[in-house]
Parts: C-alpha cells; sequence; structure tokens
C-alpha cells in the first residue's frame, strides 16, 4: 500500500487568456506522505492560496494531475462526479478565521459536516467524543463560540476539520490571529496530529519561526514548487 497522501504532476494554473494571460503556478511535481507536517511559504501574490486551492480541489487548475491517496481526482480535467463530495470526504480545512457558526454550540458545529455526509448519529458522536478528548476540549461543548477564546476557538476549528477523517487537512495561516505563545501551541498540536492520526498537513504561514517544526517546506520561486526537507524539526 501506497504512503503517498497526495502527488501532484505537472500541475499549472492560469489567469486571463492572450495578452493578459498570467500563469501563476508553472509545471509543479511533488508528493508528500501520510502523517508529513509540510508549510507552504512565499511572497504575498506569489501563488499561496491559488495553489492551496488546486490542492483543496476547490480551485481547477489549467494542467496538471492530482492524486490523493490512490485516487486521481484531476487528469487536465476533473476525474471525479462531485468535487463537493470529494472535499467534504478527503479533505479538511482550517482558515486564519475560525468560521464557527456562531448560533451553533461548539458540539453542534463538529458534528455538521459528518452529518451532511450521511453518517450515522451514533457513530458521529463517538468520533466527536474521542476528538475533543484528545485536544483537551471536551468540557466545551456545550459553549458557544462566542464563550471561548481566540485559541479555544482555533482548537475547535481544528476539531471540525478531523471530524470528517480527512487524508489532507488545508491550514491557511492557522496561526496569523495568535500571539506568539498560542501559535507555537496550535502549531505543536497540528504535528502530534499528523502523526498520531496519520493525516497530512499543509499549512500556509509568513511566520518563519514555525518551519523549524514541519517536516518539509513547499516554497514557490518563479512560479515552480520546491521541496525543503526540515533536518532538525522539533
Amino acid at each position: 500500500m501506497s504512503n503517498i497522501a497526495i502527488k501532484i504532476e505537472n500541475l499549472s494554473k492560469s489567469f486571463g487568456k492572450g495578452e493578459s494571460k498570467v500563469t501563476v503556478i508553472e509545471g509543479a511535481d511533488f508528493s508528500l506522505n501520510k502523517g508529513e507536517f509540510v508549510s507552504l511559504v512565499a511572497p504575498s501574490g506569489a501563488g499561496k492560496t491559488t495553489l492551496l486551492m488546486m490542492l483543496g480541489c476547490v480551485l481547477e487548475p489549467t494542467s496538471g494531475k492530482i492524486t490523493i491517496g490512490s485516487e486521481v481526482v484531476y487528469d487536465d480535467e476533473w476525474k471525479v462526479k462531485d468535487d463537493r463530495e470529494l472535499r467534504r470526504k478527503k479533505i479538511g480545512f482550517i482558515f486564519q478565521a475560525h468560521y464557527l457558526i456562531p448560533f451553533l454550540n461548539i458540539e453542534e458545529n463538529i458534528k455538521l459536516l459528518p452529518y451532511q455526509n450521511g453518517e450515522s448519529k451514533k457513530v458521529v458522536r463517538e468520533r466527536v467524543d474521542k476528538i475533543m478528548d484528545y485536544l483537551d476540549m471536551k468540557d466545551k461543548m456545550k459553549s458557544m463560540p462566542s464563550e471561548l477564546s481566540g485559541g479555544q476557538n482555533q482548537r475547535i476549528a481544528i476539531a471540525r476539520a478531523l471530524a470528517n477523517q480527512p487524508d489532507i487537512i488545508l491550514a491557511d495561516e492557522p496561526t496569523a490571529a495568535l500571539d506568539k505563545k498560542r501559535a507555537i501551541s496550535v502549531v505543536q498540536m497540528l504535528k502530534k496530529i499528523t502523526r498520531e492520526q496519520n493525516v497530512t498537513i499543509i499549512m500556509v504561514t509568513h511566520d518563519e519561526t514555525l518551519l523549524p517544526y514541519c517536516d518539509k517546506v513547499l516554497h514557490i520561486v518563479d512560479k515552480k514548487i520546491e521541496v525543503v526537507v526540515v533536518e532538525d524539526g522539533k
């Protein structure tokens, strides 16, 4: 059985046509293994969000191939019937803001996606209980998002991303709104999740002090992707 979580082959993305055509990502080739914690860094406007949205099957590439696990999901065209279902079942998202639904309590926020996937209440309840135990947040199940701190809400956002048991979690600057101490705490938690849950996490960050916690760093340089292995990760 392959240990590859996601494989990218000759992936490119351009916007516009003719003289107004702008290529953002060109000929990207890399693969990431299950259980790896990976950061994505680049200057503003270099294509971080574009690449992340292609990896998350939100934005259609111009050309190339994307394989998630053993399934080819894109090969110069979408190879899946329903890309929304693909995202719901295989990909988790964490954003800079937690985007929890304010009128639902924490438990309801986390259970929403698995319920949309048609999973049984018993299975979802047992899974969410385990996740909240794992994140040491079980006592907050009936709380409302407004009753929690920013760091606590970001933990709940992580729990929500884990709730559908994804192969990959894409985290778009999840620590940007946190102070240094809480940012390190969240990153340490994300790394722990990759190891213990065998999930691949790709984290966009501008904070280079967080890179030593990662296994690999993806750099966007002149529209190309350079992969650097972190030798002395924390």
